[in-house]
């Protein structure tokens, strides 16, 4: 059986991504589940984080989110059973890689999946509304009436949140980083209330966000990352300023950022404070790194899963790749970060 490893660079050498051999135990654990996999969604690897909780590996599996079918369960195992169609996130310590013809994963970490939602959407698509729920619900606690901007909206995971917050009656802003992208979120249903360009250089962010909500300023901003430094690079040029998002937040504010290395000087907390603003850091790992919420988490995905089959979230589709393309999807997410490939098996 073959599965997809990373060989980790030395100093800044970029990782390698590597097909190897590996097997399962002939004798499955009591609370895990032995699942045929159907699909794997591919998802930019973390290499810092896996050092950081401590995980150091010579081979890291690759592929964690999987759609399939159960073929034998545990002695312990209450939730499923033989030919159940499920879906789940593999954790950061798996031994698995999510593009084995079979894996290993507990019971606690799947839900079931609906008979006609496609084992390749679900794959692509899990990981960005688990993102999309944890930065929305749990962290900016919103509520119909809010005012939410979603930069760089037409990003698979900017798709699933503003599709997630129309859903729930939130007013909703977004950013486009060119001129297809400005077309394809104008026509989106239900539809935003702005879309604002920011591949030019004649965007204003805070005279449209004013405008838009009477001079109040924003409930909740959600970011795709954010520039520094007001000189940014060919990468970060389209990405906003830390200040361009302090300052459009409104008293109250809630900012939620996926930036890891975030710096702000004092004048920025002064400003954060004079709004009573907060600021919350979006990792959608701690999950599956803690037991601490385990039943909420099931009841994420299983709800992601529901809206996904009901067509309340649609995501845009991935064109599935074969397991021999693998390595090359996958050398091609981690170099675009957030690029998405689903692997079909």
């Amino acid at each position: 059986m073959k599965g997809l490893y990373c060989r980790a660079g030395v100093s800044d050498a970029e990782p390698k991504f590597v097909i190897q051999e590996t097997s399962l135990p002939e004798v499955l654990g009591n609370h895990l589940v032995r699942v045929q996999v159907k699909a794997c969604g591919l998802s930019p690897l973390d290499l810092k984080l896996l050092d950081d909780v401590g995980i150091q590996r010579e081979l890291i599996p690759v592929g964690r989110e999987v759609a399939g079918v159960v073929l034998q369960v545990g002695d312990k195992v209450s939730f499923f059973q033989p030919e159940d169609e499920v879906v789940g996130i593999l954790p950061l310590d798996s031994p698995c890689s999510g593009l084995c013809d079979v894996i290993d994963i507990d019971e606690h970490l799947l839900v079931q999946k609906p008979e006609k939602l496609s084992s390749v959407c679900v794959a692509g698509a899990l990981r960005d509304g688990l993102c999309a729920y944890t930065a929305l619900h749990t962290h900016a606690r919103m509520a119909a009436g809010h005012t939410l901007l979603v930069m760089d909206g037409a990003s698979s995971f900017g798709l699933m949140c503003i599709q997630l917050a129309c859903y729930h009656g939130v007013k909703v802003l977004t950013t486009s980083h060119s001129p297809q992208q400005h077309t394809f979120l104008e026509q989106l249903r239900p539809s935003v209330a702005k879309v604002i360009p920011v591949y030019n250089d004649s965007s204003d962010l805070l005279a449209v966000v004013l405008e838009e909500t009477g001079g109040l300023g924003l409930d909740i901003v959600i970011d795709s990352g954010v520039r520094l430094q007001e000189e940014g690079s060919e990468e970060t040029k389209l990405l906003p300023h830390k200040h361009d998002i302090i300052s459009v937040l409104g008293v109250g504010g809630h900012w939620v950022t996926s930036h890891k290395d975030l710096q702000l000087d004092p004048p920025d907390c002064r400003y954060l404070h004079l709004k009573s603003a907060s600021i919350s850091f979006l990792n959608d790992e701690v999950w599956t790194a803690s037991s601490a919420q385990q039943g909420r988490y099931l009841h994420i995905l299983k709800d992601i899963v529901e809206k996904m089959s009901t067509g309340v979230l649609r995501p845009q589709p991935e064109e599935a790749v074969p397991l021999y393309e693998a390595t090359v999807a996958m050398e091609t997410v981690q170099r675009h970060q957030k690029k998405k490939a689903v692997v079909q098996l």
